[in-house]
């Protein structure tokens, strides 16, 4: 028998037992959605001391892997949870250690998939970064990745894929007969930031949200749609002339919208890579006489180091970030004063229990009414 959240589900059949595999890459996370799942079966009266299922992927000193399951998945309900994000998972190769990349992930995950055999009464993904995500589109003579490996994981007979704060969920389109669900944890943040930020107020006087770019706006016209407070963005001008590392130049990021003196702002953001473009956005709020400046990733990556946001804490410039337990942080990060990470343990494992008692998920994509639960406790 699976596990009850609550009540939530007490009154659905579950489609089959569930059993959860967590890659390496993110044992973590897995472990904490273990917990939710064990403590909803206990409540619901059923002895349940894990769902998980010990896998792994061993490789040759040549490099070759295989995928190894090491208990039965006959008629589980299954999940197969992934960072391809992890840069900190490492192997042998011809004595020398490789730190995997996103594609040695991805194909981790396909030899589990393989050594499933078709036992499994279904397989669902939970992918939180969406592996090729940032290449999600053509322009001229270039691949289209992201697309390639979702039809590639459909044809291996994968049922659903659930990722987070996809860079371009329209990808999807690419398998419209598979299930596919672009998760927000908006009201992870909204609660992380409450509870981290005592003497922050959420009004219209005191509070904005900002748009880093046209791409983002989207996720920061419905916080600022939940919060009720005002909106601007920054559009990034880039030099159409030359490319550097794949990509046009940012020249400047020009800012509309109202003014942000004395207030506190509020940017959200999929990704934080190298976090040059945030920071620029940062200096050039503080410019306009913005009071304490908070950024939000999904995933908080820092590929080029800490450094640069050090300086900036320090100097009063942001105030903190905040950043989603979905993907590998370093110890480094996480022992940052700015650093506020935000849990989506328990919404993950809610999720899971609504795909496998097949009801709508429709409450869980939208916390409308948590959020405002939220906001009038916090007043």
């Amino acid at each position: 028998m699976s596990a009850f959240g609550g009540n939530l589900f007490s009154s659905e059949i579950s489609a089959a037992p569930i059993g959860i595999i967590a890659m390496n890459s993110i044992t973590e996370l897995g472990a904490k959605i273990n917990d939710y799942l064990v403590d909803w079966s206990k409540l619901a009266g059923y002895d349940n001391d894990s769902f998980l299922i010990e896998a792994e992927c061993p490789r040759f000193s040549s490099g070759d892997g295989k995928g190894l399951i090491k208990s039965t998945v006959r008629g589980k309900d299954l999940f197969i949870i992934v960072d391809v994000g992890n840069y900190n998972v490492k192997y042998d190769y011809f004595g020398m250690e490789n730190a995997m990349s996103p594609d040695d992930h991805f194909q981790d995950l396909k030899r589990i998939i393989q050594a499933a055999s078709g036992k499994a009464h279904r397989i669902n993904i939970i992918m939180p970064i969406l592996y090729g995500g940032r290449q999600h589109r053509r322009s001229y003579r270039e691949s289209l990745d992201c697309a390639c490996a979702l039809q590639e994981l459909e044809a291996m007979g994968v049922s659903n894929i659930v990722t987070f704060d996809a860079h371009d969920p329209r990808v999807q389109n690419a398998i419209p007969l598979m299930g596919f669900d672009n998760v927000m944890p908006t009201y992870q943040v909204l609660k992380c930031l409450l509870r981290d930020i005592s003497d922050i107020e959420l009004t219209k006087n005191k509070f904005m949200v900002v748009s880093p770019d046209e791409g983002a706006l989207n996720r920061n016209m419905y916080y600022a749609s939940v919060l009720g407070v005002d909106m601007g963005m920054f559009y990034k001008r880039r030099d159409y002339s030359t490319i550097v590392n794949g990509r046009n130049p940012i020249v400047a990021h020009e800012y509309l919208g109202n003014p942000v003196e004395g207030k506190d702002i509020f940017v959200a953001d999929d990704i934080i890579s190298s976090g040059e473009s945030m920071l620029d956005l940062a200096y050039n709020l503080k410019e306009k006489k913005a009071n304490r400046i908070f950024t939000y990733a999904t995933y908080a990556i820092f590929t080029n180091g800490l450094e640069k946001f050090d300086k900036a804490y320090e100097e009063g410039v942001i105030s903190g970030v905040l950043g989603t337990n979905l993907t590998y942080r370093s110890p480094e990060l996480l022992s940052r004063p700015w650093f506020h990470e935000v849990d989506v343990s328990k919404y993950i494992a809610y999720f899971i229990e609504a795909i496998n008692h097949d009801v709508s998920i429709s409450k869980i994509l939208d916390p409308h009414a948590k959020i405002e639960a939220l906001l009038k406790n916090r007043k």
